[in-house]
């Protein structure tokens, strides 16, 4: 069964449209407007071994704001209707990866109950015109519309881009650990037999 979803919204904001494929990797097309947040969305494709299409503009020449706000509801929306019932998947995912100087370590867990902790102490830092508190904004919309408890723990380094880059890979990697599907795993995992 595909595990495929499409989201589109359309504000007077914003207007997105996100296809996320769980099961195919080649095909990833970012275009959000937002050059840093196509690279990190590629990111995420390439290291979440995942088929991702994003096309993305809003009143950016505000604020960067509500379209990273908005992709992330999105994005958030379109995984946890990829996921349906979430039958066979590992539900739990972490990965710590490094990046030069920084190291970031990233745990979740499917499990339809939102949450997001994000120890990512470095201050607002503008990584050229990108302003990385959005980052925050954006992951704590995700698990909003995901229904997925999200564990951000960045535990060193210095660099603005690496930094970021480095919590995108880790989440990535954490989130391809979670919905692979496990042939040991009947229905769900949980006592509940529902997540």
């Amino acid at each position: 069964m595909a595990r495929r979803a499409k989201i589109t919204r359309k504000t007077t904001e914003t207007d997105i449209v996100v296809d996320i494929d769980l099961d195919k990797t080649a095909g990833s097309r970012i275009d959000t407007t937002i050059p840093f947040f196509n690279h990190m969305l590629e990111l995420f494709a390439r290291h979440g071994f995942l088929k991702l299409v994003v096309r993305g503009k809003g009143d950016t020449h505000i604020d960067d704001h509500h379209l990273i706000e908005d992709l992330g509801i999105c994005l958030g929306q379109a995984v946890a209707k990829a996921l349906g019932a979430k039958k066979g998947i590992n539900r739990y995912g972490s990965a710590c990866v490094p990046m030069d100087e920084c190291l970031c370590r990233v745990d979740m867990d499917i499990s339809g109950r939102p949450h997001l902790t994000y120890n990512v102490k470095r201050g607002r830092r503008k990584i050229g015109g990108f302003d990385s508190a959005l980052v925050k904004e954006f992951f704590k919309a995700f698990t909003d519309n995901s229904g997925i408890t999200l564990h951000i723990n960045f535990l060193y380094g210095d660099n603005a881009h690496h930094i970021v880059e480095t919590i995108f890979k880790a989440f990535a990697r954490a989130f391809r650990n979670a919905v692979d599907v496990n042939e040991k795993i009947k229905g769900v995992l949980s006592t509940k037999g529902k997540l």
